[in-house]
């Protein structure tokens, strides 16, 4: 055997067991997933920090996110979030860093908030996309798409693929386009067909009510149902993050920058609250448009273990009447 082959061989080790890995962290009651997505980079994914990680682990993680802020800030800082360390605050987020797989630099993050809600009477956890930072060394390098979909994408899996509300504040056309195209049934929109249902009414109307705080936004900040926009947004902790129009990120379409700046007060600081669901169709939509290749195969084989635990072994044990499979089968003693 040639040292390529054997080299070949290491590396196709090394992606059967990191498929492996991914598969069997997205079936813990929370996640802690270290996986390379990016060529020189490796990404971490940390379900609720506050609740699993010990207070040095949290203070490290905590102190990473500060570091990636600090250089992706022209000015002043942020304290709200994720950036307090709160424990509790913590608790209820999923953090995703991307850092340098050579000197262990934190490069970039984004903080996805988990929002407890009620819809129809049942109780709903709304994924908030959050917030997402990036070291202004490092932006050409595209990894916004990654870090507000990809662990979006992952949760979605691990809940067997069943459909989930999204929602996302944002004033940026880029991000705005971005969850338009990515994600499904979303409000407010300019793409045709867009609407706003009595859900997405009612989402909103709790968020706004209970969840100000997750992308901070004071009490005082007036919310517009109609055009579902939060006006003077930056009042609550995120005042630095305010920009005006021609510094925002445009997105290719044009169509974007004109929803914007017509439905936006930039000067004021308003921000759309958009609403939408991650389904089958979003996740296809996402995979085709922003995985990178390498991650692919991880991604892959986790949605493949997943669709056997959550689905192939539940209809197996179903017509299996011999055996007790707990809640899905209960115990049956056999006639006498």
């Amino acid at each position: 055997m040639t040292s390529e082959e054997t080299s070949s061989g290491r590396k196709i080790v090394a992606r059967v067991r990191s498929a492996v890995a991914t598969g069997r962290a997205l079936t813990r009651p929370t996640v802690d997933l270290t996986i390379q997505t990016h060529p020189g980079l490796v990404t971490r994914i940390v379900e609720r920090p506050g609740a699993t990680l010990d207070d040095a682990g949290l203070a490290d993680l905590v102190a990473r996110l500060r570091t990636v802020a600090s250089a992706a800030l022209a000015r002043g800082q942020l304290n709200y979030g994720v950036f307090s360390g709160d424990r509790d605050r913590l608790s209820s987020v999923v953090v995703t860093l991307m850092s340098d797989a050579r000197t262990g630099r934190p490069i970039a993050f984004n903080a996805l908030a988990l929002l407890d809600v009620e819809l129809d009477g049942e109780p709903v956890t709304v994924t908030h996309l959050g917030l997402v930072m990036v070291d202004k060394e490092e932006r050409r390098r595209g990894l916004s798409s990654a870090l507000y979909g990809l662990t979006t994408l992952l949760l979605f899996v691990r809940g067997a693929l069943r459909p989930c509300w999204i929602s996302n504040v944002t004033q940026v056309p880029a991000v705005a386009g971005m969850v338009c195209e990515t994600f499904s049934d979303v409000y407010p929109s300019p793409l045709s067909g867009a609407r706003q249902s009595f859900a997405h009414l009612t989402l909103a109307r709790r968020i706004m009510r209970a969840h100000r705080d997750a992308f901070g936004v004071s009490a005082s900040s007036p919310y517009d149902e109609k055009r579902s926009v939060i006006i003077d947004s930056y009042t609550g902790g995120s005042d630095d993050l305010k920009k005006a129009f021609d510094q925002a990120q445009p997105h290719r379409n044009p169509l974007y920058a004109d929803f914007c700046a017509r439905e936006l007060d930039y000067e004021r600081g308003d921000d759309f609250l958009q609403i939408g669901r991650m389904d089958l169709a979003a996740a296809r939509r996402y995979l085709a448009a922003n995985i990178p290749p390498r991650s692919l195969p991880a991604l892959a084989a986790a949605a493949l273990f997943l669709a056997i635990q959550r689905v192939v072994l539940p209809v197996v044990y179903w017509f299996d009447d011999a055996h007790r499979f707990g809640a899905l089968r209960p115990w049956r003693r056999a006639s006498t």
